[in-house]
């Protein structure tokens, strides 16, 4: 059976649910760096890593602990 691609949501809820805790940007792009993103720049990176953020957070598996920056808290 052939290896079904990951997205880069799939890979963040992966690590967010085994390691829990707080997520922010910078915790996010090393996730996705790790799992082989590899953004035009770090810039891309971090648009991509809170774009992620706010999308778990969207589907309940974070939970925004800062009104004005991208850091959560893992709901389980």
């Amino acid at each position: 059976m052939a290896d079904v691609p990951q997205t880069h949501e799939d890979v963040v809820a992966k690590a967010v649910g085994a390691l829990g805790g707080i997520w922010d940007t910078q915790r996010a792009v090393t996730t996705l760096r790790d799992s082989g993103y590899e953004p035009a720049d770090q810039r891309a990176a971090e648009k991509e890593a809170r774009r992620v953020l706010r999308q778990l957070a969207s589907k309940g598996a974070l939970v925004k602990i800062d009104p004005v920056r991208a850091i959560y808290r893992s709901a389980v």
